[in-house]
């Protein structure tokens, strides 16, 4: 690939990370963890690394400080603080069953941290010894260009030492860890594939690097090589970070869309003060789960209104109706087709005693002294109720509630009005 096609990739990668950045960077405002600083961090640094490590920004930042090769060590420095983030956030990561486990691990974190952080000292002093002046560098063959330099050598060394330890180390850990959470095990299963592609850029990088400091450049192409089996790697551990939440987001915003006739029915038809924005709008893109989460609970303080105007009678109707005309139907969804006839015919009353109040001086309309009875579903766990409430929603207008309406109102001798 020609410099400025990779210059092209680079910048395409550093926008996308950057973009990952400010959404985690987000999130950590909301929720302060170890675990959030560490990715916002780790793809902050990620940013500055593949915007330094383009030629053009590479080439510049050599001709600003008179040294060709300078942006290879803030970009390697980079490159071993992202590897080592990932490899600490899966130490992280590690299951533990007490209070003393949980500390071992994080004495373990905290020693891989001081371990990197005198890698990356190292680097710095090796780097800085070696004479770059008046040498020409080439952004993608600097590892072979400057091999002769002893002190570029042991610059060199100590990178791909440390970004093997990284690699291997977080694949080695991947492939041995099963969180319990759904978000950490999609991030573990990419890290643990992601690092084994990015060693790829070690097996490439060390024989070219070794070839050229015995004098023959044979490999230089291999060595070139590598960065494509980094950026790939780099790619799918981005992927690892950021791919459960991004479904997650989806998700939520597709329950949210799921939810919005029952919220309409429940809520904004029944009484607008119950919402916090009677709009319906909500913070959809800012704050997605506030706004699922508001609704859920919106709409089950509308459900509760509701129960206090429906009718022990109807709903046992309702309940046999359904019953005999369920046919393939699961538990589940016979539930939901009986909730919502039920919630049809108590907003039916709601609406009927507030039309009466009005033609009567506009008093508001108070609930019958009739019994009530428990709203199907209403013993549902909280971490369930979204669920729940998503197939009430499905369920509003199927034919099976509508006809179990009409047999309620039958039975109770008024007319149905839709």
């Amino acid at each position: 690939m020609s410099e400025h096609g990779t210059t092209l990739v680079y910048f395409a990668v550093a926008a996308i990370n950057l973009l990952i950045s400010v959404w985690k960077g987000i999130a950590l405002l909301r929720e302060r963890t170890v675990t959030l600083a560490l990715i916002t961090v780790g793809f902050a640094m990620s940013v500055l690394v593949y915007a330094a490590a383009s030629p053009a920004v590479y080439r510049a930042l050599g001709e600003a400080t008179g040294r060709p090769g300078a942006a290879t060590l803030p970009v390697y420095m980079g490159i071993i603080a992202c590897y080592a983030t990932t490899h600490v956030l899966t130490v992280l990561w590690t299951a533990t069953s007490s209070a003393e486990e949980r500390a071992a691990v994080n004495r373990r974190a905290r020693a891989w941290a001081g371990g990197y952080a005198a890698v990356l000292v190292a680097m710095v002093a090796a780097f800085c010894s070696a004479d770059l002046v008046g040498r020409p560098a080439d952004p993608m063959r600097f590892n072979t260009d400057f091999a002769d330099q002893p002190a570029v050598l042991v610059f060199l060394a100590v990178f791909l030492a440390a970004l093997s330890c990284a690699m291997l180390s977080t694949a080695r850990l991947a492939r041995r860890q099963t969180p319990a959470d759904a978000t950490l095990q999609h991030a573990v299963r990419y890290f643990g594939v992601s690092m084994l592609i990015c060693f790829g850029y070690v097996l490439c990088s060390a024989p070219a690097v070794l070839a050229a400091a015995l004098g023959s450049h044979a490999l230089e192409d291999l060595g070139a090589l590598g960065s494509l089996f980094g950026t790939v790697g780099a790619v799918l551990t981005s992927y690892g970070m950021t791919g459960a939440a991004v479904s997650a987001w989806l998700r939520e915003r597709r329950d949210i869309k799921g939810l919005q006739p029952l919220w309409q029915f429940a809520v904004q038809d029944v009484d607008d003060r119950l919402t916090l924005d009677p709009r319906g709008s909500g913070l959809r893109l800012a704050n997605i789960r506030f706004t699922l989460h508001r609704r859920v609970v919106e709409i089950l303080d509308g459900m509760r209104v509701l129960r206090a105007w429906s009718s022990a009678e109807a709903a046992e109707t309702i309940t046999r109706h359904v019953e005999r005309g369920a046919g393939p139907l699961s538990a589940a969804q016979r539930q939901a087709v009986v909730t919502a006839a039920v919630l049809l015919d108590a907003r039916h009353r709601l609406h009927a005693a507030r039309a009466d109040a009005v033609r009567g001086g506009g008093e508001r309309p108070v609930p019958p002294e009739t019994a009530v009875t428990a709203l199907p579903g209403e013993d549902t766990a909280a971490s369930d109720e979204r669920g729940r409430l998503l197939l009430v929603s499905a369920h509003l207008e199927h034919p099976l509630a509508l006809s179990a309406l009409q047999a309620a109102r039958a039975v109770g001798g008024r007319a149905v009005v839709s």
